[in-house]
């Protein structure tokens, strides 16, 4: 179908026009007498052909053309003359203006019926370009888009994966993210920095991964040795991140390396100060500190929120950018409703925000219900025996607890013979993180026998629990199958 608009000041070239047009199949005409009242039309509705008569009273040809084509549908439509004048100077201006032809009063029959034909073809190819033209734009975004939130959820799940080593939950990741964003806001920074800083924030400890767990998860407080060796975490978080072709991976390198940096230059890494500290850092910094404090710690209680506030004001041009520190407190009924104080002052009618960590599954460290198949641990027995003792009573466990595996396995340690092997855990055991008791309420739970749900006190405890157990898992149905 074709939307052609036709404007000419005699109503009897408008009835011929309208007349030759509509013989064609599929054309529908619109004409008008008033090139005002035309142009009016043309911004509200969208024609494929637009014909326009080349002296009216009120407005000439030209004059309707050039402001027809700053109307933004009609940058590629056909527009053709229809005039008696064939000087060049006409026909120039014309062409100038943005004519696609020209039609002469004069023609008649065959010639300005082919004429008529072919631009009613342009105009068909015009439109199916412009259809085309429309679809692989809306692909393209889709594109994008999808791009986009593929790396929106990587970036949070390598995030989550840096969490799952210190903390049960990602929440600090989302509230750092959050509160980051509202004081990037709160600056005036444009939303585009805003949706980045936001995205790029939770990698602010990726470093960590390097840091070894029993000074990671150390319940107390750390001795000087130790927090040097935590403190090298923004330099390894610098070299995991940089060098990135992303921006906002490039970004999160930046936060990742400095948000230890303090504004009267007593932070680490480089012990930059003021404004030589990036402004995404500085944010970030205010962010994480203000989480930290309220938030419960093994070795601390938290801090209600404005005790905690009353702290970040207090280190305001010591520690914190002054600017961001002002941002913060500006915004403070935003952060409370982030970290959960004012759940009232939400709107009933506000809807849930869906962000990437929405479609991230949570994180239990427990063991799994039901294990696909009976399955066991090998176990070193000179190591068993030097830690512990003689290692029947292990064997002795394994034989009331479950099937174990018993054909040979290779293990990635070499073992002397005889090396017994040690039966799958119970349920209710510590997991191998040694961070969380299994979950008593899932089906099938029971205490193992011989109190082998709790290891001696010697070994370390949460992730160095079991040092003593390779990774030589097996499936005992799909052996005897064998």
């Amino acid at each position: 179908m074709i939307d052609a608009l036709l404007v000419d000041d005699s109503a009897t070239m408008r009835l011929r026009m309208r007349r030759l047009l509509e013989t064609k199949p599929g054309v529908t005409v619109t004409d008008h007498a008033d090139p005002e009242a035309a142009l009016v039309e043309a911004q509200m509705r969208a024609f494929d052909l637009v014909l326009v008569d080349c002296h009216m009273p009120a407005m000439d040809g030209i004059t309707f053309i050039r402001r027809m084509r700053t109307i933004p549908h009609y940058a590629q439509v056909p527009v053709v003359m229809v005039t008696n004048d064939i000087s060049d100077a006409v026909r120039l201006a014309a062409l100038e203006a943005g004519a696609t032809d020209f039609l002469d009063k004069s023609m008649q029959g065959v010639e300005l019926t082919v004429r008529l034909r072919n631009m009613i073809r342009l105009a068909k190819a015009v439109r199916r370009l412009a259809e085309q033209a429309a679809w692989l734009d809306g692909e393209v975004e889709a594109a994008l888009r999808h791009m986009r939130e593929r790396e929106e959820e990587i970036i949070f799940r390598l995030a989550l994966a840096v969490e799952y080593r210190d903390n049960d939950t990602g929440d600090h990741t989302w509230r750092v993210a959050r509160y980051s964003q509202i004081v990037a806001e709160g600056l005036g920074l444009a939303p585009d920095f805003c949706r980045n800083l936001y995205l790029a924030a939770p990698l602010h400890d990726v470093g960590k991964v390097g840091i070894p767990d029993g000074v990671l998860l150390k319940p107390g407080r750390l001795d000087p040795d130790e927090f040097a060796l935590v403190k090298t975490h923004a330099a390894i978080g610098k070299r995991i991140l940089g060098g990135s072709a992303s921006e906002l991976i490039r970004l999160a390198a930046e936060i990742a390396e400095s948000h230890h940096e303090k504004w009267d230059g007593s932070g680490y890494p480089q012990g930059l100060a003021g404004t030589a500290i990036p402004l995404a850092a500085r944010i970030v910094a205010v962010a994480d500190v203000f989480d930290a404090l309220t938030t419960s710690r093994p070795y601390k209680e938290a801090m209600s929120f404005e005790a905690a506030m009353a702290c970040i004001r207090a280190e305001s041009g010591r520690h914190f950018d002054p600017a961001c520190v002002e941002a913060f407190c500006a915004r403070w009924p935003d952060i409370r409703i982030t970290g959960g104080q004012d759940q009232a002052a939400i709107r009933p009618s506000a809807r849930a925000i869906t962000e990437p960590w929405a479609r991230v599954p949570t994180l239990l460290r427990e063991i799994a219900a039901e294990p696909p198949s009976p399955c066991g641990w090998r176990v070193q027995e000179w190591l068993v025996q030097e830690r512990h003792g003689p290692v029947e009573s292990h064997a002795r466990v394994g034989r009331e607890n479950g099937p174990v595996n018993h054909l040979p396995v290779p293990s990635l340690i070499p073992e002397p013979p005889e090396s017994p092997v040690e039966p799958r855990h119970g349920r209710t055991m510590d997991d191998a993180a040694g961070d969380r008791a299994g979950a008593p309420h899932l089906s099938g739970s029971r205490t193992t026998p011989g109190g082998r749900d709790r290891l001696p006190e010697s070994l370390p405890q949460r992730r160095h629990r079991l040092p003593h157990l390779t990774a030589s898992r097996t499936d005992d149905a799909r052996l005897r199958e064998a």
